[in-house]
């Protein structure tokens, strides 16, 4: 059954008035000055015999719009190769055939037998290079090394051998320590009390010097000073060389210091660091020997370790500034245990004064107040509490008593029992010292002291 024709809607009357028909035609009107034609001319192209009756150029022919055109979207293409949104082909292998996989697998398989007997039969046949060559020569070079003066290598050709190992042997026991050359022509080596203290006086007893160039000699002791720790051994031996010593206000903290010594019976071992502290109050006792000495040490983080004790410690131009003689430890000791990059030496000017002294009678001597002491604090301010007065002793006759505090020797701050011992022992006997204290807590004051000898 036919659909009823959609009622169709006027043309534009533009369109009427120019396509409408004329003189009694019907049908679609020729433009204007336009002729019907048995074919297409240039005066009318498009017109045709029937070209009246051509419904798409009737503009009265029922004409409506119908829904738009619906495409169909292609379904995803099949096959292990893909293409993303971004145009990239990707091969996804569940779309792989079982024949092409096991190809593949199979080709795979072939060229790894195929590698591995190459590689088996080359290296059968392969010639192999003797295991050993004649007349080998390795290659060398001779880089330019520079060793300016004043670096640590420069520094331990210099004072090298004027630094020897010191070997103590008491019956089946024995020890090791350091000391420095200080008179090539008399055959004088300083060292510390503590090294040859077992030594002295012992029935037996051996004293040996080693020197840097391996040769040794037999040591006798010229005196040594428990109270500074300081001793002077001889040696009967021509060639020495002696070590250029320093002056006093030498050193500063901060310079580059080099330590040369024998540690742990190592000898000629040569070890760097700087200053660390001055003027560092440190009490030395005990260890096997009759040493009890409070000494105003020069720190340094130098590596010291046992057997350092007696050596040199040389600033950069080659000159002693100390003789190395403690460390500190967590064992509490100063002379035993390993370094923890806290070492001391003595001044090289108390060492030049003790030894010379030590030279000279055998013996040194040393000031003193006549008072035991130790360190005390209130919080606010440190000193040396007075435990006992020596009868007939420069603190008696000054009117020092027992409980007073000691906080300053002629203007130098005292802060500890130490450092009134280095404040002390800084002077000569028969010097008048300026001492100031304080007496059951009350303001200080201060007396007049004339030092006698220890």
């Amino acid at each position: 059954m036919a659909r009823p024709r959609p009622p169709v809607a006027l043309p534009p009357e533009a369109v009427l008035r120019a396509f409408a028909p004329r003189d009694g035609q019907s049908g679609l009107g020729l433009p204007p000055g336009g002729r019907p034609g048995a074919r297409r001319t240039s005066s009318g192209p498009w017109w045709k015999p029937d070209a009246a009756a051509d419904p798409w150029r009737d503009p009265l022919a029922p004409s409506s719009l119908g829904r738009p055109a619906e495409y169909v979207e292609e379904s995803e293409p099949q096959g292990p190769i893909q293409v993303d949104a971004k145009g990239r082909r990707r091969l996804r292998l569940g779309d792989i055939t079982l024949p092409v996989a096991v190809i593949a697998v199979l080709s795979l398989l072939f060229v790894a037998a195929l590698g591995g007997t190459l590689s088996w039969y080359l290296g059968r046949t392969a010639t192999e290079s003797p295991l050993l060559t004649a007349n080998t020569q390795l290659s060398e070079v001779s880089p330019g090394i520079s060793r300016a003066p004043g670096s640590v290598a420069d520094i331990a050709q210099q004072v090298g051998p004027a630094v020897v190992s010191i070997e103590v042997r008491v019956g089946d026991s024995g020890a090791t320590g350091s000391g420095v050359v200080v008179d090539a022509e008399n055959g004088y080596i300083i060292t510390n009390n503590h090294v040859v203290s077992g030594a002295d006086d012992v029935e037996g007893a051996e004293i040996r010097a080693v020197f840097s160039d391996g040769s040794g000699s037999d040591a006798r002791i010229v005196g040594r000073d428990p109270a500074s720790d300081i001793a002077v051994i001889k040696v009967e031996k021509p060639g020495l060389v002696a070590a250029s010593l320093a002056t006093a206000g030498s050193v500063v903290v901060g310079d580059p210091v080099v330590a040369i010594g024998s540690p742990l019976g190592l000898a000629g071992t040569v070890t760097s660091g700087i200053v660390s502290a001055l003027d560092r109050p440190v009490r030395l006792s005990g260890e096997g020997s009759d040493t009890n000495a409070v000494i105003s040490a020069i720190q340094t983080d130098a590596p010291i370790n046992p057997g350092n004790s007696g050596g040199a410690l040389v600033d950069g131009t080659g000159a002693v500034i100390g003789i190395n003689t403690a460390i500190a430890s967590l064992g509490g000791s100063g002379t035993t245990g390993g370094s923890i990059g806290l070492g001391f030496a003595i001044p090289i000017d108390t060492a030049r004064d003790i030894a010379e002294q030590l030279i000279s009678t055998g013996t040194a001597v040393h000031a003193s107040l006549g008072v035991q002491a130790r360190s005390v604090t209130d919080g606010a301010r440190d000193g040396a509490l007075v435990v006992n007065v020596e009868p007939g002793s420069p603190a008696e006759a000054a009117g020092i008593e027992e409980q007073d505090v000691i906080i300053a020797v002629d203007g130098t701050p005292v802060g500890s029992s130490e450092e009134l011992q280095v404040a002390v022992d800084s002077k000569s006997p028969g010097d008048t010292v300026t001492v100031e204290l304080v007496r059951d807590g009350g303001s200080s004051t201060e007396v007049q002291a004339t030092l006698t000898t220890a």
